[in-house]
């Protein structure tokens, strides 16, 4: 895995402490002081095998900083009380169908994890396909920038938290040869997604970038509006829950559940559609989708583990009723290696299939987010 090690700050030079990718705990390969001590970036490599659009690269940079590098000891805390640090990433990436995009995220915590904020803006042209009634490709083009602000309080000294999230995508969409599917019969070139959100989450989790125990939540209750900066009104109420539970010490079952349920004039490319690992994204897509995924891991060593998991989804709500829709499922493998032990962070590799499909995904972590 020394390929993540690639990109060395000039803060690092300048530092009291000499550097060094060795863990003094086990003499293995860790970036945490590189990160937290000299802060230094993770260079997270993307290779894109994504049938959406296509393959191609892309190169993420993660820097921390806050909690985690301030009190080191407190990080290898496995009580579940562990702040998390802040983190910003930079990225972007191009692939053979001429599809790219470019973004940057920050996720911030205040007052001992009381207060959590996440800021993000992103810029993307995209070729896809939609499938529709049909299930037949049809190509478009979806060109726009979009901004993403949240900020949530922890209620009381529980793990529950509640706030509020604002979506803005200023977009271009068009079909080629102009054929718009006859089912889209209210089809606008130019539309802006502006919608606020009512979030509620549950954070038990012992860690939120690999978690070994643990849990965490979502409720939102999403209220896109003209009054709101959009073109558009709909409704989507949105659920997701993971839970790892470890069944000994070194094998920890993953479970997740998630749907997404919409309402109103709602974008023909906003619609939910099941989002599982080697299944293209958007080509199961209705007024509703619903997915379950079953995750096994088996920590080797303290550095090292392996997974397998498979899953299933349906969309349905507006061609199809659910009994109708299609069954859609997934099956994968992947490993994980812990690159920054005092961060909880590991990155690695999963390889999925599902019909006529095959992917595999560079992941930072769990690949449930």
């Amino acid at each position: 895995m020394t390929s993540f090690v690639t990109a060395i700050s000039p803060d690092a030079c300048a530092s009291d402490q000499a550097l060094s990718f060795s863990d003094p705990e086990d003499g293995q390969l860790d970036m945490s002081d590189f990160l937290l001590e000299h802060k230094g970036a993770l260079p997270v490599p993307v290779v894109i095998t994504e049938p959406a659009v296509g393959y191609g690269l892309g190169l993420g940079l993660l820097f921390f900083s806050g909690p985690a590098g301030d009190q080191p000891d407190a990080a290898g805390d496995h009580s579940g009380n562990r702040v998390p640090p802040n983190v910003t990433a930079l990225g972007g990436l191009y692939t053979t169908n001429g599809t790219w995009a470019g973004a940057a995220a920050h996720f911030h915590t205040w007052d001992n994890d009381r207060f959590r904020y996440l800021g993000a803006l992103a810029k993307v042209d995209a070729h896809l396909d939609y499938f529709g009634v049909s299930s037949q490709p049809r190509a478009y083009t979806l060109q726009g920038a979009g901004l993403l602000q949240q900020l949530l309080m922890r209620i009381g000294d529980s793990r529950w938290y509640a706030g509020l999230r604002y979506v803005y995508f200023d977009s271009t969409s068009s079909f080629t040869a102009g054929e718009v599917p006859g089912e889209l019969p209210g089809f606008q070139k130019d539309q802006r997604i502006g919608s606020m959100s009512v979030v509620v989450d549950y954070d038990s989790r012992d860690n939120i970038f690999f978690p070994g125990k643990g849990s965490f939540a979502e409720m939102e209750a999403q209220l896109a509006r003209t009054a709101f900066g959009g073109t558009q009104d709909y409704d989507v109420f949105a659920a997701r829950g993971y839970t790892w539970l470890p069944l000994t010490h070194a094998l920890i079952l993953g479970l997740r559940l998630d749907g997404k349920f919409s309402s109103g004039d709602i974008p023909f490319y906003a619609q939910p559609y099941v989002d599982l690992r080697g299944v293209e994204k958007g080509r199961y897509q209705d007024r509703n989708a619903v997915a379950a995924e079953i995750e096994l891991r088996w920590d080797l060593t303290p550095r090292w583990s392996v997974l397998g998991f498979t899953g299933a989804g349906k969309a349905y709500g507006r061609w199809h009723s659910f009994s109708d829709a299609q069954n859609v499922q997934s099956v994968g493998a992947g490993f994980r290696y812990l690159i920054a032990r005092k961060l909880g962070l590991a990155v690695g590799l999963d390889v999925a299939h599902s019909r006529d499909q095959n992917a595999f995904y560079i992941q930072v972590g769990s690949a449930w987010r």
